[in-house]
């Protein structure tokens, strides 16, 4: 049975995105079977994978209304073992053509139960808000990874995310649980990226990955190819970084 992260941070600008494409893509190149569900009604991600996203038929839209069946949405084999439930800008009417519909914090997760058996890793890419389609994702997932970019205001936010998480958990989703945090946009050459990493490990503890996410060029240029990391350019330290994480969520999930 595959295992669901809801990718998630309320801020944006933080490495969401970038994290969901290039996680999806490392796992894969660890041979698992991976799913990214682009939950962002931007559809960042189904772009970053060379998806024409203003062209698709069936997408995470239809999908939500229940105008359209999961298992034709997916986009199979993006990748070799990366497959995608795509998104556009129609999203983010969702929310207000779902008022007055019952249980429709469940509906993403009634559909993924279809499919869950068929991937290793299920990736969902939240929207920077704590809306109604982040719930969805969390009522669904298993854990919950938040992206924190290494700035003054890291951790800022971070409390309101996390007690959202414990809410989810309470009402929705007993099983959920925080799968970590990744710092992102690391840079080596000032203090402050060092002073946040050391920050948010003190606050946060056991819950914050080894793995630190470089600002890098590459990583940045990627998206415009689309292509993540590990194809665009494979011997980058943003492409290395993004491996060893995958090592990490793979060894996380083994121990858990």
């Amino acid at each position: 049975m595959g295992r669901i992260i809801a990718i998630t941070n309320q801020k944006g600008g933080v490495g969401k995105t970038t994290t969901s494409i290039n996680l999806t893509a490392a796992l894969a190149d660890k041979g698992k079977n991976v799913l990214l569900v682009d939950a962002d009604p931007q559809g960042n991600s189904t772009s970053g994978f060379g998806i024409d996203k203003n062209v698709l038929e069936h997408t995470m839209y239809e999908l939500i209304l229940g105008d359209t069946v999961i298992n034709d949405c997916i986009i199979q084999n993006v990748l070799p073992g990366v497959s995608i439930i795509p998104s556009n800008v129609n999203l983010a009417a969702a929310e207000i053509e779902l008022i007055g519909i019952e249980a429709k914090e469940y509906i993403l997760k009634k559909e993924i139960e279809w499919i869950l058996d068929r991937y290793d890793y299920i990736l969902i890419d939240c929207p920077p808000a704590l809306n109604l389609l982040t719930i969805n994702a969390m009522t669904c997932a298993h854990t919950v990874l938040v992206p924190i970019q290494c700035e003054y205001y890291a951790l800022e936010g971070l409390s309101q995310l996390i007690h959202t998480v414990n809410l989810v958990k309470e009402r929705l989703n007993p099983h959920l649980d925080m799968e970590g945090v990744v710092l992102t946009m690391f840079d080596s050459r000032t203090n402050l990226s060092a002073q946040v990493v050391e920050n948010v490990k003190k606050h946060l503890d056991q819950k914050v990955y080894d793995t630190v996410i470089p600002r890098n060029i590459r990583l940045a240029e990627a998206p415009s190819y689309g292509l993540p990391i590990n194809k665009y350019d494979p011997k980058s330290a943003g492409a290395e970084a993004y491996m060893n994480l995958a090592d990490e969520v793979i060894g996380r999930a083994i121990a858990g």
